[in-house]
Protein backbone atom coordinates (compact mmCIF):
# COMPACT_ATOMS: atom_id res chain seq x y z
CA UNK A 1 0.00 0.00 0.00
CA UNK A 2 1.24 3.30 -1.35
CA UNK A 3 2.02 6.19 1.66
CA UNK A 4 -1.02 8.22 0.19
CA UNK A 5 -3.77 5.14 0.16
CA UNK A 6 -3.05 4.07 3.67
CA UNK A 7 -5.18 6.10 6.90
CA UNK A 8 -4.21 9.62 8.00
CA UNK A 9 -3.48 7.89 11.33
CA UNK A 10 -0.71 5.36 9.87
CA UNK A 11 1.11 8.73 8.56
CA UNK A 12 1.07 11.06 10.81
CA UNK A 13 3.08 10.84 14.03
CA UNK A 14 3.46 13.40 16.78
CA UNK A 15 6.50 14.98 17.87
CA UNK A 16 7.79 13.97 21.22
CA UNK A 17 7.47 17.36 23.77
CA UNK A 18 10.73 19.02 24.45
CA UNK A 19 8.94 18.32 28.30
CA UNK A 20 8.41 14.48 27.85
CA UNK A 21 12.21 14.20 26.18
CA UNK A 22 13.14 15.88 29.38
CA UNK A 23 10.99 13.40 31.82
CA UNK A 24 11.90 10.36 29.48
CA UNK A 25 15.33 10.92 30.26
CA UNK A 26 16.04 13.00 33.29
CA UNK A 27 13.33 11.16 35.41
CA UNK A 28 12.64 7.53 33.91
CA UNK A 29 15.63 6.78 32.36
CA UNK A 30 17.20 6.67 35.89
CA UNK A 31 14.07 4.87 37.58
CA UNK A 32 13.98 2.05 35.10
CA UNK A 33 17.72 1.35 33.98
CA UNK A 34 19.33 2.07 37.17
CA UNK A 35 16.85 1.29 40.08
CA UNK A 36 14.85 -1.44 38.51
CA UNK A 37 18.13 -2.68 36.32
CA UNK A 38 15.61 -2.24 33.18
CA UNK A 39 15.86 -3.92 29.76
CA UNK A 40 13.76 -3.86 26.69
CA UNK A 41 13.82 -6.51 23.85
CA UNK A 42 12.33 -6.18 20.36
CA UNK A 43 12.51 -2.87 19.97
CA UNK A 44 12.48 -3.12 16.35
CA UNK A 45 9.05 -4.69 16.22
CA UNK A 46 7.99 -1.07 16.68
CA UNK A 47 6.49 1.40 13.83
CA UNK A 48 8.40 4.15 14.01
CA UNK A 49 5.47 6.06 11.85
CA UNK A 50 1.56 6.17 12.91
CA UNK A 51 -0.72 5.25 14.89
CA UNK A 52 -0.52 2.12 17.28
CA UNK A 53 -2.57 0.57 19.94
CA UNK A 54 -0.06 -0.74 22.03
CA UNK A 55 -1.23 -3.70 24.03
CA UNK A 56 0.60 -4.72 27.70
CA UNK A 57 -0.12 -6.88 31.34
CA UNK A 58 -0.63 -4.36 33.82
CA UNK A 59 0.65 -5.19 37.37
CA UNK A 60 2.06 -1.71 38.44
CA UNK A 61 1.48 1.81 39.04
CA UNK A 62 4.81 2.41 36.89
CA UNK A 63 4.12 0.19 33.83
CA UNK A 64 2.96 3.69 31.99
CA UNK A 65 5.66 5.80 32.10
CA UNK A 66 8.08 2.97 31.88
CA UNK A 67 6.34 2.08 28.17
CA UNK A 68 6.75 4.79 26.73
CA UNK A 69 10.43 5.20 28.07
CA UNK A 70 11.13 1.41 26.42
CA UNK A 71 9.37 1.72 23.71
CA UNK A 72 11.30 4.69 22.46
CA UNK A 73 7.94 7.05 21.49
CA UNK A 74 5.51 8.42 23.40
CA UNK A 75 2.18 6.52 24.48
CA UNK A 76 -0.65 8.03 25.53
CA UNK A 77 -3.27 7.04 27.94
CA UNK A 78 -6.23 7.77 29.67
CA UNK A 79 -6.03 9.46 33.25
CA UNK A 80 -8.54 10.63 35.53
CA UNK A 81 -9.16 14.52 34.65
CA UNK A 82 -8.77 15.46 37.95
CA UNK A 83 -5.03 15.07 37.59
CA UNK A 84 -4.83 17.25 34.65
CA UNK A 85 -5.99 20.41 37.59
CA UNK A 86 -3.26 19.86 39.53
CA UNK A 87 -0.81 22.49 39.55
CA UNK A 88 2.92 21.20 37.39
CA UNK A 89 1.82 17.39 37.49
CA UNK A 90 -1.10 18.28 34.97
CA UNK A 91 1.12 20.15 32.70
CA UNK A 92 3.96 17.29 33.00
CA UNK A 93 1.43 14.06 31.90
CA UNK A 94 -0.51 16.26 29.16
CA UNK A 95 2.96 16.81 27.88
CA UNK A 96 3.73 13.26 27.91
CA UNK A 97 0.45 12.56 25.88
CA UNK A 98 -1.74 11.30 28.87
CA UNK A 99 -5.30 12.75 27.81
CA UNK A 100 -7.94 13.05 30.76
CA UNK A 101 -11.04 11.05 30.79
CA UNK A 102 -13.75 12.24 32.99
CA UNK A 103 -14.92 9.87 36.10
CA UNK A 104 -18.11 8.06 35.67
CA UNK A 105 -17.38 8.74 31.76
CA UNK A 106 -19.07 5.73 29.63
CA UNK A 107 -17.06 3.50 27.90
CA UNK A 108 -18.35 4.77 24.52
CA UNK A 109 -16.61 8.21 25.60
CA UNK A 110 -13.65 7.00 26.43
CA UNK A 111 -13.57 5.02 23.34
CA UNK A 112 -14.34 8.22 21.17
CA UNK A 113 -11.45 10.16 23.24
CA UNK A 114 -9.28 7.21 22.20
CA UNK A 115 -9.83 7.07 18.91
CA UNK A 116 -9.22 10.59 18.23
CA UNK A 117 -5.86 10.26 19.81
CA UNK A 118 -5.28 7.48 17.52
CA UNK A 119 -6.49 9.25 14.14
CA UNK A 120 -3.94 12.23 15.44
CA UNK A 121 -1.57 9.21 14.88
CA UNK A 122 -0.32 8.72 18.68
CA UNK A 123 0.88 5.42 19.50
CA UNK A 124 -2.31 4.80 22.62
CA UNK A 125 -1.64 1.96 25.22
CA UNK A 126 -4.28 -0.01 26.68
CA UNK A 127 -4.01 -2.21 29.13
CA UNK A 128 -5.98 -5.25 28.25
CA UNK A 129 -7.34 -6.72 31.68
CA UNK A 130 -8.65 -2.93 32.83
CA UNK A 131 -6.62 -3.07 35.90
CA UNK A 132 -4.05 -4.36 37.96
CA UNK A 133 -3.46 -8.02 38.55
CA UNK A 134 -1.63 -9.79 41.10
CA UNK A 135 0.12 -11.88 39.04
CA UNK A 136 1.25 -9.78 36.00
CA UNK A 137 -0.19 -12.02 33.52
CA UNK A 138 -3.34 -11.68 31.18
CA UNK A 139 -6.23 -13.06 33.07
CA UNK A 140 -9.33 -11.74 31.74
CA UNK A 141 -8.92 -9.45 28.75
CA UNK A 142 -11.49 -6.72 27.65
CA UNK A 143 -12.06 -6.28 23.90
CA UNK A 144 -11.62 -2.35 23.81
CA UNK A 145 -8.06 -2.29 22.56
CA UNK A 146 -8.76 -4.40 19.76
CA UNK A 147 -12.14 -2.16 18.76
CA UNK A 148 -9.71 0.92 19.22
CA UNK A 149 -8.00 -0.74 16.29
CA UNK A 150 -10.56 -1.39 14.23
CA UNK A 151 -12.19 1.85 14.49
CA UNK A 152 -9.05 3.64 13.35
CA UNK A 153 -7.93 0.62 11.54
CA UNK A 154 -4.07 0.80 13.11
CA UNK A 155 -2.41 -2.16 14.34
CA UNK A 156 -2.14 -4.01 17.70
CA UNK A 157 1.46 -4.17 19.01
CA UNK A 158 1.55 -6.97 22.41
CA UNK A 159 4.25 -5.45 25.10
CA UNK A 160 4.79 -7.74 27.94
CA UNK A 161 6.14 -6.10 31.65
CA UNK A 162 7.93 -8.55 33.28
CA UNK A 163 7.97 -8.08 37.23
CA UNK A 164 6.91 -5.00 37.55
CA UNK A 165 3.78 -6.39 39.56
CA UNK A 166 6.81 -7.63 41.78
CA UNK A 167 8.37 -4.97 42.14
CA UNK A 168 5.10 -2.45 43.05
CA UNK A 169 1.78 -4.78 42.70
CA UNK A 170 -1.08 -4.31 44.20
CA UNK A 171 -1.67 -3.71 47.49
CA UNK A 172 2.55 -3.36 48.45
CA UNK A 173 3.04 -0.30 50.69
CA UNK A 174 6.40 0.44 48.83
CA UNK A 175 8.70 -0.68 45.98
CA UNK A 176 11.01 -3.60 45.71
CA UNK A 177 14.05 -2.63 43.85
CA UNK A 178 13.64 -6.21 41.63
CA UNK A 179 14.29 -6.28 37.81
CA UNK A 180 11.71 -4.83 35.43
CA UNK A 181 12.24 -5.88 32.14
CA UNK A 182 10.05 -5.66 28.69
CA UNK A 183 9.73 -7.44 25.76
CA UNK A 184 8.23 -6.45 22.88
CA UNK A 185 6.11 -8.89 20.32
CA UNK A 186 5.63 -8.40 16.55
CA UNK A 187 2.36 -6.11 15.64
CA UNK A 188 -1.29 -7.76 14.62
CA UNK A 189 -3.43 -5.99 12.14
CA UNK A 190 -6.57 -4.72 12.94
CA UNK A 191 -9.87 -7.03 13.04
CA UNK A 192 -11.71 -7.09 9.95
CA UNK A 193 -14.39 -5.67 11.17
CA UNK A 194 -15.91 -3.96 14.39
CA UNK A 195 -17.89 -7.56 15.12
CA UNK A 196 -17.74 -9.19 17.98
CA UNK A 197 -16.00 -12.17 16.53
CA UNK A 198 -13.15 -10.34 15.22
CA UNK A 199 -12.77 -8.02 18.13
CA UNK A 200 -12.73 -11.75 19.97
CA UNK A 201 -9.65 -13.27 17.12
CA UNK A 202 -8.09 -10.42 18.17
CA UNK A 203 -8.05 -10.02 21.86
CA UNK A 204 -7.28 -13.88 21.89
CA UNK A 205 -4.06 -13.18 20.16
CA UNK A 206 -2.62 -10.37 22.06
CA UNK A 207 -3.74 -12.38 25.10
CA UNK A 208 -1.42 -15.70 23.57
CA UNK A 209 1.20 -13.14 22.57
CA UNK A 210 2.10 -11.45 25.82
CA UNK A 211 1.49 -14.31 28.45
CA UNK A 212 3.95 -16.31 25.62
CA UNK A 213 6.62 -13.25 26.11
CA UNK A 214 5.95 -13.62 30.17
CA UNK A 215 6.66 -16.87 30.27
CA UNK A 216 10.10 -16.38 28.36
CA UNK A 217 11.40 -14.49 31.92
CA UNK A 218 13.45 -11.89 32.07
CA UNK A 219 15.94 -11.17 29.18
CA UNK A 220 19.31 -12.71 29.23
CA UNK A 221 18.18 -15.84 31.22
CA UNK A 222 18.07 -14.00 34.59
CA UNK A 223 15.66 -16.06 36.80
CA UNK A 224 12.18 -13.96 37.85
CA UNK A 225 12.90 -16.08 41.54
CA UNK A 226 9.83 -17.23 43.39
CA UNK A 227 6.27 -15.34 43.65
CA UNK A 228 5.18 -13.12 45.46
CA UNK A 229 3.14 -14.09 48.79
Amino acid sequence: MSQSSQPPALIRTPRPSLTYRLISYLLVFPIYRLLFRGRTAGNGNVPRQGALVVVANHGSHLDPPLLGHALGRPVAFMAKAELFRVPILGAIIRACGAYPVSRGASDREAIRTATNRLLEGWATGVFIDGTRQANGRINDPQAGAALLAARAGVPLLPVAIINSHRALGPGQAGARLLPIHIRIGTPIAPPASRRRADLDVATAACQAQINALLDQGLINGHQLGPPSP
